[in-house]
Parts: structure tokens; C-alpha cells; sequence
């Protein structure tokens, strides 16, 4: 080894590249990390924003709900997002209908100013869907039990 080569370690070789991981978490396609994704996203539109002085929670849906057609488009667009991404999960017509029946409502009767706003606050379209997915894919087995059912005992 001469004074110029510099030694290899195992540090090195398996390093990866920076932001790897991260891109890695967008891309993974399987059944856990992709409802993770669809959790987090129908949180942050649903769930995000505690409204100060109550307990209401309020998400991105509600707030950009707030700007006439453009913004009940935009959160239909988002639920609809996760509505197809259940359909590649491999989720049955019936649920994806049923999927697709909860955005539909929850934009119809969002369009409507004012009270339409606040249905959208107290609705949370997202939440539902992804929890009936969340549902549809423990039953089939894709997925581990977030919940154990069952009586828990404490033994002595």
C-alpha cells in the first residue's frame, strides 16, 4: 500500500449516499410502509392543528376548504389520491366505493360557503378512509394488527 492509497474500510464501502434513506421511505411500495404514508397524510389534512382554547382538531383540508372552488377542489384531489392508492393496495370495489362515497360527500357538502367549512372541520373524509383501509388490510392478512383484540389479564 503506498502513501497515496487510503485504506477501505467497511465504513466506507456500505456507505450510502446522503438522503438515501429518505427516498428510500418515499419509494417503498409495500403494503406497511405506503398506509404509514396515507396516515400521515390524512393527519396532517384531517388532524394537524389543535384550535386553541377547545379540543377541535383541524387539518389542511379545512383551511384550504376556506378559498371558494379552488380549495374544495384541491382536498378532493388530495382523498382522492388516497383512495387510488387503496385501490393498488389491492382493496376490493366495494371498499374503494365506499372510499370514493366519503370523498364525494365530504365535497359536496363542503362546497357549500360557511357551513359547508365547518363540515369539513368536524367530517375528516381522510381519517375515515384510511382507517377502513387500515381495516380491510389486517382482516386480509397484508398487514399486522394495530390493536389486539381481546381481554387483557394481569397475573400476579
Amino acid at each position: 500500500m503506498s502513501a497515496t492509497d487510503t485504506p477501505r474500510t467497511s465504513r466506507t464501502v456500505f456507505a450510502e449516499p446522503l438522503g438515501a434513506a429518505d427516498l428510500r421511505r418515499f419509494t417503498d411500495t409495500s403494503a406497511e410502509a405506503s398506509l404509514l404514508r396515507l396516515e400521515q397524510l390524512a393527519h396532517l389534512m384531517d388532524t394537524a392543528f389543535l384550535i386553541p382554547g377547545t379540543n377541535r382538531r383541524v387539518g389542511l383540508d379545512a383551511l384550504i376548504g376556506l378559498v371558494p372552488v379552488i380549495g374544495d377542489i384541491a382536498g378532493m384531489a388530495i382523498a382522492s389520491y388516497i383512495v387510488y392508492e387503496a385501490r393498488r393496495l389491492g382493496a376490493p370495489r366495494w371498499l374503494v366505493w365506499r372510499m370514493m362515497g366519503n370523498v364525494a360527500f365530504d365535497g359536496a357538502v363542503g362546497a357549500v360557503p360557511l357551513a359547508g367549512d365547518l363540515f369539513d372541520a368536524a367530517f375528516k373524509a381522510n381519517r375515515r378512509n384510511v382507517r377502513l383501509l387500515r381495516k380491510h388490510l389486517e382482516k386480509k392478512g397484508s398487514l399486522r394488527p394495530n390493536e389486539i383484540e381481546g381481554t387483557a389479564t394481569h397475573l400476579d
